[in-house]
């Protein structure tokens, strides 16, 4: 051919036997990204035969992670950020250093210089982005507060990585990089943090402050104008735009520039169109990243160093989860979060590969080092879906051997259970309302108004912490457990409403509450219509879909039946 085709090559090569091997890995009861890694090692320099573009596919690859970002900030809210930020901040920055100290030790044991042993602890401890939204995607629990935990985490190591790269060029003559420039002296190292922590809060204070405004306004002036692709169009030139501008202009990465793009976005009324909208690229770019991934991977160093490989999986697999389940435990949230957000964290991804490189530039690691990265990230990717399909069954096998796991879910938690203080008139025929998210609020302040006693049984903490203050009935722990039902009294409430979108979880707190109680009236959310016509088939209880009408609905079903339960007619109901 007379044109250079590299980029259609590796496309059509990437994402055809990503396809292939994916579809083979399916059938062998394997995840399909466990083929899609398998598709980027044959198509990368490590193995013979046709070899790829590398540096092309890592700037697809970066493409993947805007839009993976940007549509996890079109579903999350700056108050969702701010409600798990009591245990996001401190994990993160702990779990990291942990992290960290876990693969510095291990490569000074192995005969490593400090410096390099720095950068190596430091690539294994951070997670990757689009492994962990994909994990929490599949097992639908993105929305659920386990899920916010894991993305507030998540953001707050990114924060860390941005000021990790920034810091690493001024303090390598300090860790005895080898190619590295004059030595920097203490107050130049404070102005480069200074100058980065003020780039970070410039650029978030831009966005809150025009980015909550324009982008709205920008996405009804698209829409207005009828034309799908031109729509389609804004919401990706906006995810990929602002995430590079703000890559140049501030010095972010680009997972944070585009996820604070959605996270402006979604203020619109369109922010669900979006979301669908751009769902198809951003899953066809997310199979791309996977592939780079294998490509980066040489299988060689598996036999040249097998011990060293195995040190970096168990450090990855076991000392970041662990260290991760400990902090979270130690913040008294149950075991169930505590092994969500552990598992979510237990592989290493595109941070580590910026790190890798980074490191290697400024001779601060060596090909081994890169090398023993790559195979951690592309085994523990491998192994991350594996580790959460194991997380309810070692929870049921806990709590059936261990006092103290079934102590970790009943604890002595004040938020656990009501206060003895509390006014008798909220415990008899209340609405036991699960989940104190964006629906939540909207059916909770509808029945403030009406003066109809509510009890909120929510997960995260912060949130009924808050409630406490504000003199409202609310208890902490997964509703799904029957302990949490029993303490918002479910065996004398008028009905349950049930906000998450997770139709398992629903399943579960509808049979228990039938069974304490088989007299109350049951209202349930599902954000698609397969989910919706799985409820209603097992007739659960009335179903709602669509955000937009799902709280104002909900809220008038709740006090038609309430009303209507009052007035002697159970189940005659008003619009």
């Amino acid at each position: 051919m007379p044109h250079n085709v590299s980029l259609i090559a590796l496309i059509a090569a990437g994402l055809g036997l990503a396809m292939v091997l994916g579809l083979v890995a399916t059938r062998l009861r394997m995840p399909p990204l466990v083929g899609y890694l398998l598709a980027g090692v044959a198509i990368g320099p490590g193995t013979p035969g046709f070899v790829a573009d590398l540096p092309l596919a890592g700037q697809l690859a970066e493409i993947g992670v805007m839009l993976l970002m940007f549509g996890v900030g079109l579903h999350f809210s700056l108050d969702d950020l701010l409600a798990v930020r009591k245990i996001a901040v401190p994990g993160a920055v702990v779990q990291i250093a942990v992290a960290t100290g876990l693969g510095a030790a291990m490569a000074l044991w192995w005969g490593w210089p400090v410096g390099e042993s720095v950068v190596f602890g430091l690539a294994l401890s951070v997670a990757s982005t689009v492994v962990l939204l994909r994990a929490l995607e599949a097992k639908g629990i993105l929305d659920s507060t386990n899920g916010r935990i894991a993305v507030g985490w998540l953001v707050v190591e990114d924060l860390a990585m941005v000021l990790v790269l920034v810091l690493l060029p001024a303090l390598a003559p300090l860790l005895g990089a080898k190619d590295a420039g004059p030595q920097a002296d203490l107050s130049t190292l404070v102005l480069t943090v200074g100058i980065t922590l003020a780039k970070v809060s410039a650029f978030i204070a831009l966005m809150l402050l025009v980015g909550g405004r324009a982008f709205p306004r920008l996405l009804w002036l698209v829409a207005r104008t009828g034309s799908r692709e031109l729509f389609t169009l804004c919401v990706i030139a906006a995810a990929v735009g602002v995430a590079y501008a703000s890559a140049i202009l501030f010095d972010v990465s680009f997972a944070l520039g585009a996820f604070f793009a959605g996270m402006m976005m979604r203020k619109s009324e369109f922010s669900h169109r979006a979301a669908e909208d751009s769902l198809p690229l951003r899953d066809a770019f997310s199979v791309l990243f996977f592939v780079s991934v294998g490509m980066l991977f040489d299988p060689q160093v598996v036999v040249d160093a097998p011990f060293k490989v195995l040190g970096v999986v168990f450090i990855i697999l076991f000392g970041k989860t662990l260290a991760a389940i400990a902090l979270v435990l130690s913040f008294r949230y149950p075991l169930n979060t505590a092994l969500t957000v552990g598992a979510s964290l237990a592989q290493i991804g595109e941070f580590s590969f910026i790190l890798a490189g980074l490191g290697l530039g400024l001779g601060l690691l060596t090909m081994e080092g890169q090398n023993l990265i790559l195979a951690g990230a592309l085994i523990s990717i491998a192994l991350n879906s594996v580790l959460f399909a194991a997380i309810e069954p070692a929870q049921a096998w806990a709590r059936a051997r261990s006092a103290w796991a079934r102590k970790l879910d009943l604890r002595d938690d004040p938020l656990a259970a009501l206060p003895m203080t509390t006014d008798r008139k909220l415990l008899s025929n209340q609405v036991v309302l699960v989940g104190y998210g964006r629906v939540g609020r909207h059916i909770a302040a509808a029945l403030e108004k009406r003066h109809v006693p509510c009890v909120v049984a929510d997960s995260n903490r912060e949130v009924v912490e808050t409630l406490r203050k504000l003199g409202k009935a609310a208890v902490s722990g997964d509703a799904s457990d029957p302990i949490v039902l029993v303490q918002s009294h479910i065996t004398r409430a008028a009905m349950l409403v049930i906000t998450s979108p997770d139709p398992l979880a629903a399943r579960k707190m509808v049979d228990i509450a039938r069974k304490l109680n088989p007299e109350i009236v049951t209202v349930l959310r599902a954000d698609s219509e397969d989910d919706a016509d799985l409820l209603r088939r097992e007739k659960l209880g009335r179903v709602f879909v669509s955000h937009q009408e799902l709280a104002v609905g909900m809220s008038q079903y709740v006090m038609s039946e309430l009303e209507s339960g009052r007035d002697g007619h159970r189940h005659h109901h008003h619009g």
